[in-house]
């Protein structure tokens, strides 16, 4: 009875602990189940982080062939009671180099994509961002900050700054 008892606990601590990507692939093939075969929708996982802003939480930044062609999105996940979390998500396209957006509740992280070789650096507000090469000229980056409202700016090669206008979010609705 005891070996039984214990066996069964050791499912049920396991079936709690799922892994961060095991949770991802399945929101996602959830997702897939939204669209018509005629969207050919699939996504990529790019690269994700664990332990971002404090211990057993997540950023996953994904490539996503959806209603409005290829996107890159970057989402922020917690884990509760052992159980992960989808909390936020904002997008990207790779024709808007000079953009970007933030999630709107902490943690306030800032993120666009760029496919200007010269760019070198990207700050929000003090923070420097950390920059994803996802294919051919086009990266990805993103920067966590305990601030709303910062401003943003390329650093590139040569160099010089530029500051860059925030993303109009009404292009990544259905």
């Amino acid at each position: 009875m005891i070996i039984v008892i214990v066996c069964f606990s050791l499912l049920v601590a396991c079936s709690n602990n799922q892994s961060f990507e095991d949770f991802f692939q399945k929101k996602m093939e959830e997702n897939k189940k939204d669209y018509d075969e005629d969207v050919n929708y699939s996504y990529s996982l790019i690269h994700h982080d664990l332990n971002v802003v404090h211990p057993d939480d997540a950023i996953a930044i994904f490539l996503e062939n959806n209603l409005q062609g290829e996107q890159i999105f970057i989402a922020y996940f917690e884990k509760i009671n052992g159980h992960w979390n989808w909390k936020q998500t904002r997008g990207s396209e790779w024709d808007t180099t000079q953009k970007w957006s933030s999630m709107n509740n902490v943690p306030y992280i800032y993120s666009g994509a760029i496919s200007d070789e010269t760019i070198k650096e990207v700050y929000a507000g003090k923070e420097q961002a950390k920059i994803i090469h996802v294919k051919g000229n086009n990266r990805f980056w993103y920067a966590i900050s305990n601030n709303k409202d910062v401003t943003v700016k390329y650093v590139k090669e040569d160099g010089t700054e530029e500051l860059i206008e925030e993303i109009d979010e009404e292009m990544f609705k259905d």
